[in-house]
């Protein structure tokens, strides 16, 4: 029995890529650490509308936290190290490593971050699109 994707239609050409993605983000998905994504709506000052993906990263410090860009991956990785010999009663805190993947759309750019109490925050520009119109010329064979 062959599995049905969503891509499967003949008229979607060429997003061979975007399923392969999209079955890599579904298997890595392992809830650490817990994030939001909000919508910011564009102001009267004129500032675009933007995204902002906001992380708990309780005990990160900005140097144990990496943000960056490849194509239209968006990664964020944290790396904690220990900190010398302890000896603890009880340890409920790990120092645990994560990694954390967005894939951007077309034209989408990180334009800051921010750490502030234990929440790494990161803004996205979502640019209006610019709608282009392309005439194909069609060539006659007599």
């Amino acid at each position: 029995m062959s599995r049905m994707t969503p891509f499967a239609s003949p008229l979607l050409l060429g997003f061979d890529a975007m399923e392969k993605t999209l079955e890599r983000l579904a298997k890595a998905n392992d809830g650490y650490p817990p994030y939001n994504i909000e919508r910011i709506r564009a102001d009267a000052s004129g500032a675009p509308e933007r995204l902002r993906i906001t992380l708990a990263v309780a005990g990160f410090s900005e140097a144990e936290l990496e943000v960056t860009t490849e194509e239209n991956h968006f990664v964020i990785r944290g790396r904690q190290t220990e900190q010398g010999e302890r000896d603890y009663l009880y340890r409920g805190i790990a120092a645990r490593q994560f990694q954390r993947m967005f894939v951007l759309a077309d034209g989408m750019q990180v334009s800051g971050a921010s750490l502030k109490n234990g929440l790494l925050s990161v803004d996205l520009i979502r640019p209006e699109p610019a709608r282009m119109v392309r005439k194909i010329n069609i060539s006659v064979s007599e």
